[in-house]
């Protein structure tokens, strides 16, 4: 007995379609949009409208197929022109998207967000950018919220203001070249001075022309154009964002720039008490195998390759970070240490971590 597959014949299946909704005097309004449409249209990169509505009729539900009525429209929007109705919608109205969707969206933006904060920032004390990671961080604690409806390098911006509130963060600088006739060279130096601008060359570039190259904050750059056309001149950007390049090297500084500085006290104990911790850790090892003759009674701990006392200190040692420690060593097949070794390994990695993680 052959079975027949009943499908309904009237029935639309909403596979490519984004719904724009708007709400007005206590009215639902939608428009039925491509996906991944809106937010070009919104950003500025797509201009054809044809490439974005589906179609340029006002519903009151896109899933049921329900139309606005003339009335509701007239209304709520003071005409019936379904063009000009959509494009109101598609400017003021909110993009429904599926829950995981919308939590994928905010999350890539967020992150791009942090990626363009971390291009144009810089910590003053290292003179080198942050990590993506601790700008993460440090937008979470001030609670920042995305906005899918502006641009990602808008919200840094405002990002980068409000961080500034709290912590030691501050704008990269740009690096731009001036070229001026000669008679207008002092008023750029006057200029320049007044933006607090770092100037690395001053040259003659021929026909009776001035060059100056020079890194300033990317809040004059608006002012560059009107100052070039003010003294007939012509400007050039060099770099976007300047930072510092390579790692932090203890020769490039002086024996007098350490005089006032302050270390932290717990970087310098472990630092300074690390190598000899671990030399009379070596000292004691070496001692021991040389005058191995006396036995010691009690429980032997296969991990750690040491006899134990009584029961109760055998299972007091298995609570140690010692023992702890060698057994995360014997699942990467390396050898036992003693307690001393194991001490000093567990300070330098504290250390490690603290360098890595530093807050302010």
């Amino acid at each position: 007995m052959s079975r027949s597959l009943v499908q309904p014949i009237g029935q639309k299946r909403l596979t490519n379609v984004a719904v724009v909704r708007l709400k007005r005097h206590g009215l639902r309004f939608e428009i039925a949009c491509y996906k991944n449409k809106v937010l070009s249209w919104r950003s500025g990169v797509e201009k054809d409208l044809d490439e974005v509505l589906q179609s340029q009729i006002v519903y009151s539900n896109v899933s049921k197929g329900v139309l606005a009525k003339t009335k509701d429209l007239k209304a709520a929007f003071d005409t019936d022109d379904q063009a000009e109705i959509c494009l109101k919608i598609l400017k003021e109205g909110e993009l429904q998207i599926a829950g995981k969707e919308r939590e994928a969206q905010l999350s890539n933006q967020f992150r791009d967000i942090a990626t363009i904060v971390m291009q144009k920032t810089f910590n003053p004390e290292t003179k080198r950018p942050y990590t993506i990671s601790m700008i993460e961080r440090l937008m979470r604690e001030i609670h920042f919220a995305v906005d899918p409806n502006h641009s990602s390098k808008k919200q840094a911006l405002e990002v980068i203001h409000e961080l500034q509130k709290q912590f030691p963060i501050k704008r990269s600088p740009m690096r731009i070249r001036y070229t001026v006739p000669e008679q207008n060279f002092p008023s750029l130096l006057d200029k320049l001075n007044s933006w607090s601008a770092s100037i690395i060359s001053n040259d003659q570039s021929g026909n009776q022309q001035r060059s100056v190259i020079c890194e300033l904050d990317p809040s004059f750059y608006r002012d560059c154009n009107p100052l070039m056309s003010e003294l007939q001149g012509k400007f050039e950007v060099l770099s976007f964002c300047l930072h510092e390049e390579g790692d932090t090297n203890v020769d490039q500084y002086d024996d007098d720039d350490f005089e006032n500085v302050e270390l932290p006290p717990r970087h310098v104990k472990e630092s300074e008490s690390a190598i000899p911790q671990l030399s009379e850790a070596l000292q004691k090892q070496a001692i021991s195998v040389d005058g191995g003759n006396t036995v010691k009674e009690g429980k032997r701990c296969s991990t750690c390759n040491v006899v134990v006392g009584d029961a109760i200190q055998f299972r007091e040692h298995h609570k140690s970070e010692w023992h702890k420690h060698n057994v995360k060593r014997k699942t990467k097949n390396l050898p036992p240490l003693t307690e001393e070794e194991c001490m000093v390994e567990i300070a330098m990695g504290d250390s490690e971590s603290d360098l890595k993680e530093y807050s302010f």
